[in-house]
């Protein structure tokens, strides 16, 4: 990623259709954004520095984090240990629920800023909707609003945002989101949403893009990784299954968050621009959906059953 963090304006409700090059992703408001991130969801704040620092040195330029993993500080170590320039690293990181509201994400962002220990973060979402306080949630975007026309963030966004929540957001703001978080993976394509997304140009990107981070832990599923048709697509590629399954995402125009702690599995889910995928190879992987979600439920998420609190910075 190139260029200086200069503030910029999100997009208004002309939002204009993304595209997307080999490695990077224009979002709507003309910021890049490396077409692949590398995730620290679950990852023990004692391991964060090391697994950031590994993927940084393998050449990821997006760390995306959130408030509620509470490894923001981990992330902001590599970041300061590592030798490269501040505007080469795109970071992101979302606000927690509990800090919805107007007031309270401003202060959200001292926090998140504090511990990355940055001054202007380049892409800032928020975690979940509230659908039962959405009101709160409308205060939270447009305190978002304010930071980006402030400069302190280059872009905003959400996160688990579903058509209807897209909607009610869109019709009380005014800046599109520049991107949706979600969880899409073979088996979980979210067509709606997707579709949504790209509606209104906002950039898809995929959490859990091989559908190992919550998919399979109450037992009833197989792994995307053994599945019969991903790995004879991977065969025909000299590619494992991981790679079929991001290179699938990004030539669908999809970002990719992928997450390991491992250094060699780091590279390999980073080496996935030198291989295309078929339209049927594309179309198989398609018709694995099985409209079966592993992250909780939208509309189920409450801040009295999913209660944090953020610490100070």
């Amino acid at each position: 990623m190139t260029g200086t963090h200069s503030p910029c304006l999100g997009a208004r409700r002309t939002a204009r259709v993304v595209s997307m090059a080999p490695e990077n992703i224009v979002l709507n408001n003309g910021i890049t954004m490396p077409a692949i991130g590398f995730g620290v969801f679950q990852t023990p704040p004692d391991e964060t520095t090391i697994a950031v620092t590994a993927a940084l040195e393998t050449g990821y330029r997006h760390i995306d984090t959130a408030a509620a993993y509470l490894n923001e500080r981990g992330v902001g170590e590599a970041i300061s240990r590592s030798d490269l320039d501040r505007s080469d690293i795109f970071i992101e990181t979302k606000i927690w629920i509990t800090d919805f509201g107007y007031d309270q994400t401003q202060h959200a962002f001292d926090k998140a800023a504090g511990k990355l220990g940055v001054e202007q973060i380049d892409l800032l979402i928020l975690h979940q909707p509230l659908p039962g306080e959405f009101d709160l949630t409308i205060g939270a975007y447009k305190a978002l609003e304010k930071l980006l026309a402030d400069g302190k963030v280059r872009a905003i966004g959400v996160s688990n945002f579903m058509p209807e929540h897209l909607t009610g957001l869109l019709d009380a703001t005014s800046v599109v989101p520049a991107v949706n978080q979600i969880e899409v993976h073979p088996y979980f394509r979210q067509t709606a949403v997707l579709d949504a997304d790209a509606e209104h140009g906002i950039v898809s990107q995929a959490w859990s893009p091989i559908g190992g981070i919550t998919f399979y832990r109450d037992g009833k599923h197989g792994s995307t990784l053994e599945d019969a048709t991903i790995v004879a697509i991977a065969q025909m590629h000299g590619k494992t299954a991981a790679q079929v399954m991001l290179r699938w995402h990004l030539q669908q125009g999809r970002q990719v968050i992928p997450k390991s702690v491992t250094p060699s599995r780091i590279a390999e889910n980073f080496a996935v621009f030198d291989f295309d995928l078929s339209d049927d190879d594309l179309a198989a992987i398609d018709a694995l959906d099985t409209g079966i979600r592993g992250g909780p439920e939208p509309e189920a998420i409450t801040r009295e059953r999913f209660g944090l609190t953020i610490p100070e910075a």
